[in-house]
């Protein structure tokens, strides 16, 4: 059974960073790809950013240049860098997972539908 699980979110200033973590069961490995994606209050859950098992990334226009996704493999640990964090950002973020899948440059993360979710951390951002 996949398992994922969230750590890191937190409140944080206007222009503040945070870097979120996800463990990710032995069970997702190889060439799942990995997501994370953020839900405010009130509005729909949205992709943030997604990496694939060759390791292509793809984001989101509004996180372009602040937020990094990344994976260690070793420690099969998914994780965000958000740099310059905006109010805008303030979302209860998710990591996600499914099988293999490859991303074209410029595709969406929501190009493919994610089957494993964790539980989710807050990022709250206050101006």
């Amino acid at each position: 059974q996949a398992q994922l699980m969230e750590s890191g979110g937190d409140s944080v200033h206007s222009g503040g960073s945070l870097r979120l973590s996800c463990a990710a069961s032995a069970y997702i490995r190889g060439s799942y790809c990995l997501a994370w994606f953020r839900q405010a209050p009130g509005k729909e859950r949205k992709g943030v950013a997604g990496v694939d098992g060759s390791g292509a990334t793809t984001y989101a226009e509004s996180v372009k240049g602040r937020f990094t996704i990344s994976l260690d493999n070793a420690k099969s640990t998914l994780y965000l860098q958000m740099n310059n964090l905006k109010p805008e950002d303030t979302a209860l973020y998710y990591c996600a997972a499914t099988p293999p899948c490859s991303y074209a440059v410029g595709s969406p993360v929501e190009t493919y539908p994610y089957n494993y979710w964790g539980q989710g951390t807050q990022v709250t951002v206050s101006s």
